[in-house]
């Protein structure tokens, strides 16, 4: 979440060289927060990820099975509190913070409109939201959901029974609105990711293994442009294996049983983006 995204002087500025100024103090113990909770959710990222790659060489079969054995590590009682939702709450916080508290005296360089927080901001109040309420939250709630859309009976969805098959009949169901919520979650994370990978790289990596250190490239529009450029380049390598992964799971035919189909729908529309 838009770790730097008020800029720093012209080095790091840590709370011993702050002079006493409790602002900069603030600003680099935020800025420190962030960074620290970012490789939690990188890990994180690369273990969901993986499932829908997978399905480029597996189908569902082997994407579900990849995520069954990723929901070892985030969604254990420990993992999910201390692993995931601990380091997303303090990544979102102190970068949230971070903008009001820079002092005014700082130069700032990154705005609201930078690929940083606009990925950030696309992704925490729209797209992080509707996949975990879709994904995570209603599925437990199906039994009620249903109830309101059937005359049948339906109960909750375990853990067990959401796999791919319950994407597949997302993307089946829905096409369009699928596509733009999985491409534009998918999207905006890695572009967030590519950026903040950068910015850990150059104040933390480069100086140290004796790479020559040059001129940040933001203080120009064409540096910018470069910067930015580089960043979508990443972002799309990265997302291609997934986006195809996801198009491999749409072009299966579905293998629930059709009541669990049933389930998995009236779980969707539990969500107001699949009942518009």
């Amino acid at each position: 979440m838009d770790p730097e995204n008020s800029s720093t002087t012209k080095g790091p500025v840590s709370p011993a060289s702050s002079n006493g100024n409790p602002a900069v103090t603030a600003s680099s113990i935020l800025t420190t927060l962030a960074h620290v909770s970012a490789p939690f959710l990188s890990t994180f990222l690369l273990i969901h990820l993986s499932a829908p790659i997978a399905a480029n060489i597996g189908g569902s079969r082997l994407a579900s099975s990849v995520m069954l054995l990723g929901r070892e590590y985030y969604q254990t009682a420990f993992g999910e509190r201390y692993l995931l939702l601990f380091p997303f709450a303090i990544h979102v916080t102190s970068s949230v913070a971070k903008r009001p508290s820079t002092p005014k005296s700082r130069v700032r360089i990154r705005k609201l409109t930078s690929l940083l927080s606009i990925s950030a901001y696309a992704a925490l109040f729209l797209f992080v939201p509707i996949h975990v309420a879709t994904h995570r939250l209603l599925p437990a709630e199906a039994d009620y959901l249903a109830r309101s859309a059937s005359d049948v009976n339906l109960d909750p969805l375990g853990s067990s029974e959401l796999d791919f098959e319950f994407v597949k009949t997302a993307i089946k169901t829905w096409p369009l609105r699928s596509w733009v919520l999985y491409t534009g979650l998918v999207g905006c994370v890695l572009v967030h990711a590519a950026e903040g990978a950068s910015i850990l790289y150059t104040r933390y990596i480069k100086g140290r293994v004796g790479l020559p250190s040059r001129p940040s490239p933001r203080g120009s529009d064409r540096g910018l442009i470069r910067s930015n450029r580089r960043t979508a380049v990443v972002a799309g390598v990265a997302a291609l294996p997934v986006l195809t992964g996801l198009w491999v799971l749409s072009r299966e035919s579905l293998f629930a049983l059709s009541s669990v189909v049933r389930r998995y729908q009236a779980t969707l529309m539990g969500a107001w983006v699949y009942r518009l």
